[in-house]
C-alpha cells in the first residue's frame, strides 16, 4: 500500500479525476476536498456526474470505464495518505464498508429481498470486525435503536418487503455506520421519502455525524436538502464542476447561470409563478424573471370554474381491507385505507392530494378509477354513479379517466417501442380508423409533450427519466381523456426536469381543458399545481380547502407538521 505521513485536517481529496466510457468523457478534471467532520454537498441534474464520482471513490465503477492517468483520490488513512486508485482489490475491500461507507439512493433495491434485514447488517460487521455472531447481533440491535427503528427485534427478523420506505432507509443507514466509517457517502438518500420522513432522516444523519465526528459527501438534486445539511457545496454540470464554495455564498450569490436556474426552478411556497422557471431559461438569460400569478387572476379563474357542475363527486367513499385466513375472511377490517371521504372536482380544476406514504392517497385514486372496488360510498362522474356500472361500461369509462403513474421506469413496457406504447390504448378503444392514422396521432402527441416524431421507433431504455415521463403523459393523452390522475408523477424527477413536466401539465390543461387530481407527498409541488388541496392521514381527510389557504392557515397539527418539514433554502 503506497502511503505517506500526513497531519492534514481533510479526510479525502479528489484531484484531477477524469473518467471515460469508450470515446465519451463523463468526468472532466474533478477537484474537491472534504474536511474531517464536514459535509460536502454535490448537486446537479441526472447525468451531471454526481453519483459516478461517488462510485469512483468506492471503487465500484463498471469494467468498461477508463480512469485517466493523473487522476488521484487521496484518503487520510490513520494519518497516512493513500491513493485509493492505486490500491489492489483486496486492500480496497478492507476500506470499503469499513472506513468509507455508502447509503445508496434506492432502499427498495439496495437491500437483498431474500435476506432478513438484521442478517444484512450483521454481514458487514462480521466482515470487518472481530466479533462473534452473538456480539454482532447485539450490535445490530443497538444500531437499530440508534437509528430510531421501532421494535428493533422485529426489524432484525423482518424481510425488506415488510418495511416502509423510511424504515428500509434507516436499515441502510445502520448498515453504513455499523463500522463507524470516517467518510459516509449519501447518494440521494431521501429522494423517494415523504417530507416528514425525509426531515427525520436528515436529522438522524446530522446527529450521527456529530456523535462519530464523521465526514459526509451528500449527493442530491434538491438544493433545499443540501442547504439544511451541508457546509460546502459543489455544483456539477455535464461532468464538470462549474461552481463550489460554502452553502451560504453559493445560494445567496450564485455566479453561474446553471446554478441560478437550479435554485429558481423549485416551486416557491410564498408566491405562485404562471410558469416555473427552468435551467434552460437561465442558461439563455441570466436575468430571467418569471411572471407571478396574482391572487386576483386566481380568484377570477375560480369564480369561472366553480359555477359549473362538478365533473367528479365522491360521496362517503370507503375502502377497507380485510385479513383472510384458512377460516375465511375476517369481518373486522385490518386497514381502513379510505375512510368516509367526500369531495367535488370541477371541470378545468386541479385537486391536490397530499399526505405521507400510507395515508391512503393512491388507494383513493385507484378506487376512483375502479381499479379497487369501493367498500361503501358513491362516485359520480358526469352525474353517473360509476360504482353501479357493468364491466363493459367501466371499460368504456377508462377512455375518459386516465392515470399518469409515479415511476416512469416501471410503467413503460421495456419490450415495446414508443409507437407501440402510445398506439396500444388507441387500438383497444378504436381511436383512429387504421394504423397509419394512429401513428400520425402518436407523432403529434410526442411533439406536444416536447419529444420528436423520430422517437417513435426507440425503446424506453433509450430515454432519460424525464423523457420517459413525457412518453407516459403522451400515452395518457392518446385516449383524449376528460380527467387525468397524476399519481406522484414528478417525484422521481430532478427539480429541473420536474419544473418542465409541471409546466407541460399546466400547458395541456389550458389547451385541452383537462381536469386533474394531482397526488404527491411534496407540499410545495402540490400547492403550486392545485386549486383545492385535500390532506389525508391514515385514510382520513384532515382538511379540504383552497391550496393557498391550507398553506397560510393550516387547521390541523398534521398539516402544520407537513409544512414545517419542507426543506427551505
Amino acid at each position: 500500500m503506497d502511503v505517506a505521513e500526513t497531519q492534514q485536517s481533510w479526510i479525502i481529496e479528489v484531484k484531477n479525476l477524469s473518467v471515460s466510457f469508450g470515446e465519451k468523457q463523463v468526468l472532466k478534471n474533478i477537484n474537491f476536498k472534504v474536511n474531517k467532520a464536514e459535509t460536502l454537498g454535490i448537486v446537479g441534474e441526472s447525468g451531471s456526474g454526481k453519483s459516478l464520482t461517488s462510485l469512483v471513490i468506492m471503487s465500484l465503477l463498471s469494467p468498461n470505464a477508463t480512469i485517466h492517468a493523473g487522476s488521484e483520490i487521496l484518503f487520510n488513512h490513520h494519518n497516512k495518505t493513500i491513493n485509493l486508485l492505486s490500491l489492489s482489490q483486496e486492500d480496497i475491500r478492507k476500506i470499503r464498508g469499513n472506513e468509507i461507507a455508502m447509503i445508496f439512493q434506492e432502499p427498495m433495491t439496495s437491500l437483498n429481498p431474500s435476506l432478513r434485514c438484521g442478517e444484512q447488517v450483521e454481514e458487514s460487521i462480521l466482515l470487518h470486525q472481530k466479533l462473534s455472531k452473538k456480539e454482532a447481533k447485539e450490535k445490530v440491535i443497538r444500531l437499530f435503536n440508534k437509528v430510531k427503528l421501532p421494535n428493533p427485534e422485529r426489524i432484525y427478523k423482518a424481510y425488506p418487503h415488510e418495511l416502509s420506505g423510511g424504515q428500509k432507509q434507516r436499515v441502510m443507514i445502520a448498515m453504513a455506520i455499523s463500522c463507524e466509517p470516517k467518510l459516509l457517502i449519501a447518494d440521494e438518500p431521501t429522494t423517494a421519502l415523504d417530507v416528514t420522513v425525509q426531515k427525520a432522516t436528515l436529522d438522524l444523519l446530522k446527529e450521527l455525524q456529530q456523535e462519530h465526528q464523521m465526514s459526509m459527501i451528500f449527493i442530491s438534486h434538491d438544493l433545499g436538502v443540501i442547504a439544511n445539511v451541508c457546509e460546502e457545496v459543489l455544483v456539477m454540470f455535464r461532468g464538470d464542476v462549474i461552481e463550489k464554495g460554502n452553502v451560504k455564498s453559493i445560494f445567496e450569490n450564485p455566479k453561474e447561470n446553471y446554478t441560478k436556474g437550479l435554485i429558481a426552478c423549485r416551486p416557491r411556497l410564498e408566491e405562485r409563478y404562471k410558469r416555473l422557471p427552468t435551467v434552460t431559461d437561465f442558461l439563455a438569460d441570466a436575468n430571467h424573471q418569471s411572471e407571478i400569478y396574482t391572487s386576483e387572476e386566481r380568484n377570477r379563474f375560480h369564480q369561472k370554474i366553480y359555477q359549473q357542475t362538478p365533473i367528479l363527486e365522491v360521496k362517503n367513499l370507503k375502502k377497507y381491507f380485510f385479513p383472510s385466513s384458512l377460516l375465511g375472511q375476517s369481518k373486522e377490517p385490518s386497514v381502513k385505507a379510505v375512510n368516509d371521504i367526500s369531495f367535488k372536482v370541477y371541470p378545468g380544476e386541479t385537486l391536490g392530494l397530499v399526505g405521507e406514504s400510507g395515508s391512503g392517497k393512491t388507494t383513493l385514486s385507484r378506487t376512483v378509477l375502479l381499479l379497487e372496488k369501493p367498500s361503501a360510498g358513491e362516485i359520480f362522474f358526469n352525474g353517473i354513479d360509476i360504482t353501479q356500472l357493468k364491466k363493459d361500461e367501466i371499460r368504456k369509462l377508462r377512455r375518459d379517466i386516465q392515470i399518469i403513474f409515479q415511476d416512469p421506469y416501471s410503467s413503460l413496457n421495456p419490450r415495446h417501442s414508443v409507437a407501440q406504447i402510445i398506439i396500444e390504448p388507441m387500438d383497444v378503444h378504436k381511436i383512429g380508423s387504421n394504423k397509419k392514422e394512429r401513428l400520425k396521432i402518436a407523432e403529434n402527441l410526442l411533439e406536444k409533450v416536447g419529444l420528436s416524431a423520430t422517437d417513435l421507433n426507440k425503446y424506453p431504455h433509450e430515454f432519460s427519466g424525464g423523457q420517459r415521463q413525457r412518453i407516459g403523459i403522451a400515452r395518457a393523452l392518446a385516449l383524449q381523456p376528460k380527467f387525468i390522475i397524476c399519481d406522484e408523477s414528478v417525484s422521481a424527477l430532478d427539480v429541473s426536469v420536474q419544473a418542465q413536466v409541471l409546466n407541460l401539465l399546466n400547458d395541456l390543461k389550458s389547451e385541452f381543458g383537462f381536469t386533474y387530481i394531482f397526488i404527491s407527498h411534496d407540499l410545495a409541488v402540490v400547492k403550486y399545481m392545485s386549486d383545492q388541496l385535500l390532506v389525508m392521514q391514515h385514510g382520513e381527510m384532515m382538511e379540504l380547502d383552497d391550496a393557498d389557504n391550507v398553506y397560510a392557515n393550516p387547521s390541523t397539527s398534521y398539516t402544520k407538521e407537513l409544512i414545517s418539514s419542507i426543506p427551505k433554502l
